[in-house]
């Protein structure tokens, strides 16, 4: 192999696809990272810093439901590099994981930073240079900040947040990004619920969040502003029937065994309903009222708020790329992984399992080209 690893990789982009995909390429390859910043920093703040290396599901068809967007790109890479081949590669860099009950897997030591650690010790042939990349040139001469660096392929893993300018110059089509996995700011006020969660709905000063909001934020992330959402807060209960057995109860008092007391008194007042109102005093209409406010409580989003695990809806138009190889079909020799292309999964590991796989197979394609 020593003539072939004379060859150089330049990977842009030092986060979780271009460190799994320098991971598989070190032994045949001079391989350099490019990246002004430190690498995997932005492993950092996954899983609420613990590191939510990816999700306890082996389908991979099922495994790749989970993304609005990119799901049947994905399709042979999962079958070639899925959940299992992603437990087993930490395993083999000394991190030992478990599932929690939603399926979700972690380090045992529940810290990215000793994720981090293990990542790039395993990394130990890998060159990193500090610097911005703002141009690729033909024949691959790599423009930074700093300087100029010649290269024999190029791999881009710059993610979802970084310019795409100098792909664009490429003669990529980039489809244009937006926030999802997000908060999203409501046209009505819900500052007096901030801190109340309700099946999965947490309110806010600015409006809601928690998971089922940042579901949601992903699933319309190419929505127009502002639209409605419908929640439905309350089981299927007989209102009447608790309404008879409790006649003396405040409606508030009733209403509070089913859902938090101060949304309650929050949905009653909107109903221009007194809160302290006796349950034998509720007429039909002002129960049927109650009970339709319960089961479709409207919200009206007028925009997103960065709160979760931002990640983008948008990036390199898939189009444009080899799902088996992850080489753009544009320009030969030149690869892309991660979050970078139009691909964004739902939180629960699912945006760190692109990266795993993504980073996989340019590395393997790279690897072919070699024998290897």
């Amino acid at each position: 192999m020593e003539q072939e690893s004379k060859y150089k990789v330049a990977i842009i982009g030092g986060g979780p696809a271009g460190c799994i995909c320098s991971y598989f390429l070190q032994d045949n390859f001079e391989v350099i990272v490019f990246d002004k910043n430190a690498p995997l920093k932005t492993l950092l703040p996954t899983g609420g810093g613990r590191c939510n290396i990816c999700h306890a599901e082996y389908d991979f068809k099922q495994l790749a439901s989970n993304y609005p967007r990119g799901e049947k790109f994905l399709y042979s890479l999962f079958s070639k590099f899925g959940t299992a081949e992603t437990v087993e590669f930490f395993k083999n860099i000394g991190i030992k994981t478990y599932v929690q009950e939603d399926m979700r897997i972690f380090p045992l030591s529940n810290s990215s930073q000793d994720v981090r650690k293990k990542f790039l010790n395993s990394l130990r042939k890998v060159k990193f240079i500090k610097e911005e990349v703002l141009k690729i040139n033909d024949g691959f001469s790599i423009v930074t900040n700093m300087g100029i660096h010649k290269a024999d392929y190029v791999v881009i893993a710059t993610g979802g947040h970084a310019s795409y300018d100098f792909i664009k110059r490429l003669g990529h089509n980039i489809i244009e990004p937006k926030p999802a996995l997000v908060g999203l700011k409501t046209m009505e006020d819900f500052s007096t619920l901030s801190g109340i969660s309700l099946n999965g709905v947490l309110f806010t000063h600015k409006g809601i969040s928690g998971p089922e909001v940042y579901k949601i934020s992903s699933l319309k992330a190419r929505d127009n502003f502002p639209y409605k959402l419908t929640f439905n807060f309350i089981d299927d209960i007989d209102l009447q029937i608790e309404l008879n057995t409790n006649p003396h109860k405040s409606i508030k008092n009733l209403l509070g065994e089913y859902v938090p007391k101060a949304f309650a008194e929050f949905c009653l007042q909107e109903l221009s309903i007194n809160p302290d109102e006796k349950c034998h005093l509720i007429d039909g209409k002002t129960r049927d009222s109650i009970m339709n406010k319960l089961h479709c409580f409207e919200v009206t989003v007028i925009g997103p708020i960065p709160d979760g695990e931002v990640v983008t809806a948008g990036g390199i138009d898939l189009k444009e790329i080899n799902p088996k190889t992850m080489e753009s079909k544009l320009v030969p020799k030149i690869y892309f992984c991660g979050e970078v292309m139009d691909i964004d999964g739902f939180c629960g590991g699912f945006n760190l399992q692109n990266c795993w796989s993504t980073g996989f197979a340019a590395a393997q394609a790279l690897n072919l080209t070699l024998g290897c």
